[in-house]
């Protein structure tokens, strides 16, 4: 699948850009745009809780209680931690045969700030775990499908949200339209920064609206490996360590005996050794300038608890100058099984490798490596900052209008990182100037939110029934 992906683009390379077009005319054919508004599942559609279950067999198991427990809050808590469950059925919904890099789990919650190399806040994607190639309706479905979730919790009528997620189709739409205009450097330096975020909310929020967008920006600027420190540090007999926080931040020394921590810890430091060499050799020096102190295991996201996660602090020229990097468990993406194998070797080049595709500009230290030995087998994992200038809007105390911006900077942003992977001018040309895809959008995401809702529904069922474990945290 992946091979075959790689020849398409080659020969869209030697096409015209009228011949690209007509590619993507001719592909409405085959996945016309209002069939995307469908979704049927099959009558035996697999168990969410049996996929759910499935998945957390790899993983730590005193860990994936807590991930239940995650899941069975809200139904959009339960939209957040099921790409799995998604996957399977995006699958089998229509699609046009053009395909991007996609994020695999571009939920609202998935876009948010982080800070440019450059020292700019940027708005962009921010999470890979899932990301492959495959075709480009599946992210936009699943940011949809989570605008009408989340609208749902917020109590918002069904006009409302049907405004909220035609409008997001609307601005993939027309962003998509917009990059088949522009040439390939274009595409590639294309960036949604704080200024242009300011500039949208002072034309299309009240002043409640402005006021929340500045708190957010301003923090985002003081989130980083200080401030990390500062949180989840604390002096032990001189010497700066991770505080005890368990479940959420253990130290390595409250989880095994000292044998087994010993060997661990070695790991640790051989991993962050070894990484370095996927970084650019400026970035490789930078990172020996810092030394490794201390490591714990760090509990995160929802779908994501029960992988592998460590936060590793390292100090530079004094106490003062720390950096934390989070090691994360790299897993096969979900989609997989439907849009075919990476082309990578290991599944932590995987996500740096779509990360540093679909972003505007990554962290300076996103890398990854492949571990031998961890509970007793091989591993991979990406290693990034814990915090670089992050920050991100809460969904509940967003407003109709509020949701509607928000859900439209998050189209334009996937809109760019598709058009920077895929066939920018195929895609607008199969999109076209009418609302036919975007109407289409509207039906499949309440379609989809009545079916999250019942699978939400099915995961409380199994915690009631002591099916399965859930633990608060």
């Amino acid at each position: 699948m992946a091979r075959h992906a790689a020849s398409t683009e080659k020969d869209i390379r030697r096409l015209s850009a009228e011949e690209r077009a007509e590619r993507g005319r001719a592909a409405r054919r085959k996945a016309p745009r209002s069939s995307h508004g469908e979704f049927e599942p099959p009558a035996k559609r697999q168990d969410p809780v049996d996929v759910l279950e499935g998945q957390s067999a790899g993983r730590v198991a005193d860990l994936v209680p807590i991930r239940y427990g995650r899941m069975v809050e809200s139904p959009f808590r339960f939209y957040r931690g099921a790409a799995a469950v998604m996957a399977a059925d995006l699958a089998r919904t229509p699609d046009s045969g053009l395909r991007v890099q996609l994020c695999g789990d571009a939920h609202m919650l998935n876009y948010g700030l982080l800070g440019s190399p450059e020292r700019n806040l940027l708005f962009d994607v921010n999470d890979f775990d899932e990301t492959l190639p495959g075709p480009w309706e599946w992210d936009v479905k699943r940011l949809t499908v989570s605008l009408a979730v989340a609208g749902r919790e917020n109590g918002f009528s069904e006009r409302e949200r049907a405004v909220i997620v035609q409008s997001a189709g609307r601005s993939y739409r027309e962003q998509m339209r917009l990059y088949a205009t522009m040439g390939n450097l274009d595409v590639w330096y294309a960036r949604i920064d704080a200024e242009q975020l300011r500039a949208l909310a002072s034309t299309e929020l009240r002043s409640r609206g402005r006021k929340q967008l500045a708190e957010v920006l301003e923090k985002a600027r003081g989130r980083d490996s200080v401030q990390a420190a500062g949180k989840l540090t604390e002096t032990v007999a001189g010497e700066r360590r991770f505080t005890s926080l368990p479940p959420l931040v253990t130290p390595l020394s409250e989880l095994l005996p000292d044998e087994e921590r010993s060997a661990l810890e070695e790991q640790i430091r051989d991993l962050v050794a070894q990484y370095g060499q996927t970084l650019s050799t400026d970035r490789r020096h930078l990172l020996r300038e810092f030394t490794v102190v201390d490591m714990a295991r760090k509990v995160v996201g929802v779908g994501s608890v029960g992988t592998r996660c460590w936060i590793i602090l390292l100090l530079g020229r004094d106490d003062g100058d720390p950096l934390i990097l989070q090691a994360k468990e790299a897993g096969e993406s979900v989609l997989a099984p439907y849009a075919g194998p990476c082309e990578q070797v290991t599944q932590g080049e995987r996500v740096v490798a779509g990360q540093r595709l679909m972003q505007a500009a990554s962290d300076i230290f996103l890398g990854w490596h492949r571990v031998q030995g961890i509970d007793g087998r091989e591993r991979d994992f990406y290693l990034r900052q814990l915090r670089d200038w992050k920050g991100s809007l809460e969904p509940a105390l967003m407003l109709p209008r509020g949701m509607k911006v928000f859900g439209d900077v998050c189209a334009r942003t996937l809109a760019r990182a598709h058009a920077r992977s895929g066939d920018r001018i195929a895609i607008a040309a199969y999109l076209g100037r009418s609302e036919v895809f975007d109407r289409a959008l509207v039906r499949f995401a309440e379609a989809y939110a009545d079916r999250n809702e019942r699978d939400h529904g099915a995961l409380v069922e199994a915690v009631a029934s002591g099916r399965v474990a859930a633990e608060s945290a």
